[in-house]
């Protein structure tokens, strides 16, 4: 009943509804209070519900709240180049120092057999470069130099960000 009525109310039904409402309204008692009761809950909302607008300046005032934070530069602005080249040197020394040792472990006195390479890669023993007290030494400081060298950047960075 009460869908019914609100699209009679808001003038959604058809031609013939309309016309079948308007009896019912007329003669039935129960269908008359209801509309009547939809009526006025209509009037309501269509006389004193406003819509709240926000104010005129509403963009303005996010704009500048917004302004207050600090907003992220762009990256090529925070990323020190010269960082990004020291850990590359850092693990193209790494890598090198790796070389050298197992190129030091190759008996180049031998004399090559049948014109293959002076050395046979089989035989370098790589347990002595991974089982080794100084490799291991030569790592952790490594892993001990590159934590502090990425504390003192970091260290930095937020001094930096707090004088801003």
């Amino acid at each position: 009943m009460e869908d019914r009525l609100w699209e009679y109310i808001d003038g959604t039904c058809t031609a013939e509804e309309k016309q079948f409402i308007d009896q019912l309204i007329a003669t039935n008692n129960e269908w008359r209070a209801k509309y009547n009761e939809l009526l006025e809950v209509h009037a309501l909302m269509h006389d004193h519900l406003e819509l709240d607008e926000p104010s005129m300046r509403f963009t303005q005032n996010v704009m500048e709240e917004i302004s207050k934070y600090h907003i992220a530069p762009a990256a090529k602005s925070y990323i020190n180049k010269r960082i990004i080249w020291g850990i590359g040197g850092f693990f193209l020394l790494t890598i090198l120092g790796f070389l050298v040792y197992v190129f030091a472990q190759i008996n180049w006195t031998t004399a090559p057999s049948g014109g293959s390479a002076p050395f046979n890669i089989d035989k370098v023993d790589f347990s002595k470069l991974y089982n080794s007290a100084y490799a291991n030494i030569f790592m952790m400081v490594n892993v001990v130099l590159g934590l502090m060298l990425l504390d003192m950047y970091l260290g930095r960075k937020k001094k930096k960000l707090q004088e801003k």
